[in-house]
């Protein structure tokens, strides 16, 4: 697959920061210990992210831990680690799940970022919430009201929420989802629509797919990681314009004034095709119709991915790009980069430390990805490594589409390309 993108500027690069406003903490289920602030700061420092999300605030103990970790700025009127003053800022979210009946169906499930300004607000946010459910059973907790209610309850508790559809088109569990989502936004939030001022696109889609649904011109397209542990984090991110303020960030989210996302390929997101995992069937929109959307080895129903599910709502052509939205830029993780090139498993510690030794020596990741010069890189990264970061760029990849919950996988060289290399990546990794 070959993708001509277009790519910021320096001069946009230096006007912008960049943030990753959606991740969970060590309280959410099938989440890493090391969700804690000290190693989130560490590591968005290395990803080249200046504003993290605490993911979270509503479990009581996580939100305890925020209290003693984090000191507020007065200037921004966000949030600091206090070991740390510097960049990267966090900034008070979390993620809830709904579930409820609406419009005469049942088992409607939703789930919301919701953004608040400061503590204060957030203890208003969780005493309001702790009336509807249990708060400790998880960090991302479950409640049985609808979108409009909710959203409508807390804006009166602030002004200066924001409330943010989460992963906006994953099957089961989004506000477009193909089993338990609805069709627009108002279907969804009713009165509450108005107050709705963006949603998060998720990594089985990006903004491309989106502005196929003209119901969707006036909302903010932002992007973010949803990590589950700290490599996750910044996988994707949105870069706002200047100032790093809460003010700012409200403002840019509600008339859509950011800079740009930066995405996974669509492709590697777990629900990008349909299918069904069990028999390891995957399967495009077309195919899927012309099998009655009944898997072919068991004849049981497929799962409908986000492609699908756009394509039904979609008002416009595939190709097309508007004239007045921000740029969407889509990376390949340099430790992904760094697995292929070097020939190694992505989840080995040698990978982790050959990717803090490359960090080390220029920066940041999105520096890496985004901004130095290749001539500038190949002072002290192999041919090989330079190679892969300007394709990456240029958006030269191969990609196996993921589907039904397994994630699609993403490659950089073909294995005839690579077959010259292999005899060198050892070489590479150790020179070091």
């Amino acid at each position: 697959m070959l993708k001509n993108q277009k790519f910021p500027s320096k001069e946009l690069l230096k006007k912008v920061f960049i943030a990753d406003l959606h991740i969970h903490s060590k309280y959410s289920r099938a989440c890493s210990k090391q969700m804690e602030i000290p190693v989130l700061a560490k590591t968005g420092k290395l990803k080249g992210l200046n504003l993290i999300g605490t993911g979270d605030f509503t479990h009581p103990l996580w939100f305890k831990e925020l209290k003693e970790h984090l000191e507020f700025d007065s200037q921004s009127k966000l949030y600091f680690f206090k070991e740390s003053p510097e960049e990267p800022k966090f900034i008070l979210t979390s993620e809830i799940s709904l579930i409820f009946s609406r419009n005469e169906k049942s088992n409607r499930r939703v789930h919301l970022i919701i953004i608040a300004p400061d503590f204060k607000t957030v203890e208003e946010i969780n005493l309001y919430l702790s009336k509807l459910g249990n708060l400790l059973i998880d960090g991302r907790p479950t409640f049985g009201i609808n979108c409009e209610k909710l959203t409508l309850d807390l804006i009166k508790i602030s002004e200066k929420i924001l409330i943010i559809p989460a992963h906006a088109w994953t099957p089961w569990y989004s506000v477009f989802g193909a089993f338990s989502g609805f069709d627009s936004l108002e279907e969804a939030f009713g009165e509450a629509t108005p107050f709705i001022y963006a949603i998060e696109t998720g990594l089985s889609s990006d903004p491309e797919m989106n502005w196929r649904i003209s119901k969707l011109d006036n909302i903010t397209l932002i992007s973010c990681s949803d990590a589950h542990s700290p490599q996750k984090l910044g996988r994707e991110a949105t870069a706002f314009f200047n100032p790093l303020t809460y003010e700012n960030i409200y403002n840019s989210i509600k008339t859509g004034n950011i800079a740009f996302t930066i995405e996974f390929y669509p492709e590697e997101g777990k629900y990008h095709y349909d299918g069904h995992r069990n028999c390891k069937v995957r399967l495009s929109p077309k195919e899927t119709r012309a099998l009655g959307y009944k898997c072919p080895k068991c004849g049981n129903p497929l799962t409908i991915g986000v492609l699908h599910r756009i394509e039904l709502l979609a008002d416009r052509e595939e190709d097309y790009i508007p004239s007045n939205k921000p740029l969407s830029v889509h990376l390949v993780p340099f430790i992904e980069i760094l697995a292929e090139v070097f020939n190694l498993n992505k989840h080995t510690r040698s990978l982790e430390k050959l990717y803090e030794q490359y960090i080390s020596l220029v920066g940041s990741e999105f520096e890496i990805l985004l901004n130095i010069d290749l001539k500038e890189l190949e002072k002290v990264f192999p041919s090989k490594l330079i190679q892969a970061i300007e394709r990456v760029r240029k958006g030269q990849i191969f990609a196996n589409p993921g589907y039904d919950g397994e994630y699609g996988f993403i490659k950089i060289f073909t294995p005839i390309e690579d077959e010259p290399f292999l005899g060198l990546k050892q070489q590479n990794l150790f020179s070091l």
